[in-house]
Order: C-alpha cells, then structure tokens, then sequence
C-alpha cells in the first residue's frame, strides 16, 4: 500500500514570509493525491517536496481568499504542460465559481489535462469518482464562503493468515471468500467472519478559515488527523474573532472535544515569527499528538486505531 501522509507546501497566513510559503497541503492517500488550498508558489514548493504533479488527482479549495487559490493557475498550466493522463476533480464553493475560472484561465496555454469541476452548493455529500473514500464538506464561518473538507474511509476486514490456513482456505479461494462472505471447504462452510478481523477506516478533516462554528466540530469528529488553521494565539483572539479565525488555544480544544488523534497546526499569521507558543497553548487543551507544521513536512496519518 502506498503511503498515506500529508505533505505540507506552505503555512503562511495572508502573506508568505521569508520561512513560511504560501498555504499548499497535499495529502497522499495510496493511489490518491489531495491538492488543499494551494497559495502563490504551490507548483514550486511541489518540486522542492520531490512531488510530481502527475500525483494530483483532486483539487479542493475552501474560498477564494488569495492565500488560499493564487497558486491554481500554475498547477493547472502545470499539470496540463506534464500531459497528466488521468481526470482532476477540482471542489470549491460554487458562489466562486467565477473566480475558478478565472484562475484557471489566467494566461495563454494549451490545456490538456480534463479538469472536472464539483462546484459547492451546500454542506454534505461530494461526488468523489473512483475515490476509495467518501468525501463531505461542511459550512464554516469566514467573511467569504468557506467550505471545509472530511475525508472518510469505509471500515473492512483484514485477513488473518494464521486462520486461514487452519480451515484449509488457500490460493483463489481466498479471493472468492472475500467477494461472497462465505466458502464451502470440504464437509463445512467458512465464513468470512472466522478468517478475519475489522478494520477500522481513516478518516482525515481540513479546516481553514473560520470562527469556531457547529461545521468545525462536524468536520472533526473522532477524524485520525485534523489539519486546523491556528492563525493567532488567545492574545490577539479579539483579531481572531473580527477577522474569521482560530487561535491555537481554540484548535487545541476542538480537538480534544472531537476526540482527534493527530492535530495539524498551520496558517500562521506574519505578526509570530516563532510559533513555540501556538504549540504551548494547544497543548494545554490537547494532549494527543500534536504538530506545529512547518514547511516541507511530510506528516503521516496514525496507524490504524
């Protein structure tokens, strides 16, 4: 199975600063790649990342803000310049739609790539073709409209060699077990059930942009990594609040109140330019494991529960 990690491009608020490039998050999820909110820059800190842009194969923006989208023009010249062969899904609010496009069509290039728009009308469901996972989104509470995005993996089965060889079940059975649940060898039946246990699906939540609001807690409940805009610490959560955002006090509650596993700290505001205290004021609220993102991290998703 291919890696399942998060790779952060950049983790800068508003504007990149000289350690901290624009937003950029691409999680790799096996056959998968999940391109979040890519700012100015995105198709550069991809190449110091040691990431193809054959990897991409959706494209998710929560708004239109531009540390959030201004890198879209040169992944889509960029993916379409690399003849990328499979479809990309692109999601986004669909009150921007106007916007996409024009990002999309910023200057003069020959697009090759089919690129499949899933505009958003409302919180739920999105269409996630081929994908092994469900994908929803729910509203947050930004002075744009702003989506954030889960990431749900079914719950299955591993097998369990030991038993399998036990009950006699070998070669092409073991794929005919699987696909019907139930296998006649020799004078019983053997369930599927006897040879294998559950396993837990992953689940994965991004969330920028936003005051605390009920889409915060949907989007976070009980998620194996929470990706979380921790723009301004609770001494500026007067900002925070006029502005559309969280303090890293605020992550840090949320969740332990959604019982996270990994909490993902990013989108730092210029005004901080050390982040040791957003990480003390999240730990005070959150004693899973914690990560104050930095550029060019790579962060894998917690083994399964």
């Amino acid at each position: 199975m291919s890696a399942r990690e998060l790779v952060v491009l950049g983790t800068a608020s508003q504007v990149p600063t000289r350690q901290r490039n624009h937003n950029g998050y691409l999680l790799r999820w096996d056959g998968e790649g999940l391109l979040f909110d890519p700012g100015d820059g995105t198709q550069r800190q991809l190449t110091h990342a040691g990431v193809a842009a054959s990897a991409i194969t959706r494209i998710a923006l929560t708004h239109f803000h531009g540390d959030h989208c201004l890198g879209l023009p040169g992944i889509v010249q960029r993916i379409s310049l690399d003849a990328v062969a499979h479809p990309v899904h692109a999601y986004y609010p669909a009150s921007g739609a106007h916007w996409f496009r024009n990002l999309c069509d910023a200057s003069a290039f020959r697009r090759t790539v089919e690129l499949t728009e899933h505009p958003i009308t409302a919180a739920g469901p999105l269409a996630a073709p081929g994908a092994p996972f469900a994908l929803t989104t729910a509203a947050l509470s930004h002075p744009l409209e702003a989506f954030g995005y889960r990431l749900t993996e079914p719950d299955g089965r591993r097998l369990l060699p030991e038993r399998l060889a036990a009950l006699g079940v070998r070669g092409p059975a073991v794929g005919e077990l699987q696909r019907a649940g139930a296998l006649r060898v020799g004078d019983r039946e053997v369930t599927l059930a006897e040879v294998s246990e559950a396993r837990p699906g992953q689940s994965f939540a991004f969330v920028m942009d936003t005051r605390l609001c009920p889409g915060v807690f949907e989007l976070a409940a009980g998620v194996d990594m929470l990706v979380i805009e921790a723009t301004f610490l609770a001494a500026d959560a007067h900002l925070a609040a006029e502005y559309g955002h969280l303090t890293a006090a605020q992550a840090g509650r949320v969740a332990t109140e959604s019982g996270v596993r990994t909490l993902v700290l990013t989108h730092f505001s210029q005004r901080y330019r050390t982040l040791e205290e957003h990480r003390r004021e999240a730990a005070r609220h959150f004693d899973g494991e914690l990560v104050v993102a930095h550029d060019l991290q790579r962060v894998p998703l917690p083994p399964r529960r």
